[in-house]
């Protein structure tokens, strides 16, 4: 580690302001960038914390039904929170990594890193999410904009994260045994409107939707609907752990898994 600058803000505004410093970072749970900083790979000046916001804090429901979540809320209070509110959404948060991770990670903290094997993004894609910031609100279709990269600008905060409740929804993963993250995890959402599918963990280009899911799902929301449904290899992530092959089936046998769990 080396020498920077800790503040704790405790409002949006003061964390805006204290983020307009010369290269300024912002902290969530640190789950990221605490690793990230001990291995040189990132040296900023100044470290906002973003964890003594009480405005960002907390489950609620929106005048619409939709479950709201602070963006500074951690995985283990939304897993306990949200799960009368959305169940498949609490039962994600609370299988991503260890108590640790659980009860420092935060929500708005893995939206904006956007790590292309995080469980996170599935669910706000797979939900048709609306990701709020300090300045705007986000359409999760808007927001994801390739690996670890989203519409987010610069000094900009995810204050809160709106999930629209669908009718069925459920969440698959086939873990990496050591990180806990997910080598594929598939989110499965059903809508009076049509089924989302988002896949994270699998494709080089982080979280996708499943097109071709949604629409066989979208008539028959039953597993049986994805026979003959397959995802292709290219662009795949290949590494170690799998090849963009197997990861391409493990999308299947997932989404398969999520609508079986969904009902």
């Amino acid at each position: 580690m080396y020498s920077f600058d800790f503040e704790r803000p405790s409002s949006v505004a003061d964390a805006v302001a204290a983020l307009g410093a010369d290269e300024a970072q912002a902290l969530g749970g640190g789950q990221t960038l605490i690793p990230t900083l001990k291995q040189r790979l990132a040296s900023p000046s100044v470290l906002v914390s973003l964890s003594g916001i009480a405005e960002m804090q907390g489950v609620c429901t929106g005048d619409d039904g939709a479950v709201c979540i602070g963006g500074g809320t951690t995985h283990a209070t939304v897993a306990r929170e949200a799960a009368s509110l959305y169940p498949a959404l609490a039962d994600l948060a609370g299988n991503i990594g260890d108590p640790a991770v659980r009860n420092r990670g935060t929500i708005g903290g893995s939206v904006a890193n956007n790590d292309p094997a995080a469980c996170y993004p599935s669910a706000v894609l797979g939900s048709g999410a609306t990701v709020v910031t300090n300045t705007r609100e986000i359409a999760a279709d808007d927001y994801f904009q390739g690996m670890f990269t989203t519409a987010l600008e610069e000094g900009e905060i995810v204050t809160e994260v709106r999930f629209p409740v669908p009718e069925k929804a459920a969440y698959a993963k086939f873990e990496q045994p050591a990180s806990r993250f997910a080598m594929v995890g598939v989110f499965v959402a059903k809508y009076a409107d049509g089924v989302r599918v988002a896949v994270t963990g699998a494709s080089e280009e982080g979280v996708y939707r499943w097109s071709e899911a949604e629409a066989a799902l979208s008539s028959n929301f039953s597993a049986d609907a994805l026979n003959g449904v397959s995802v292709s290899g290219d662009g795949m992530i290949s590494d170690l752990h799998g090849s963009g092959d197997y990861r391409a089936h493990l999308v299947g046998v997932m989404t398969r898994r999520a609508v079986a769990a969904a009902g």
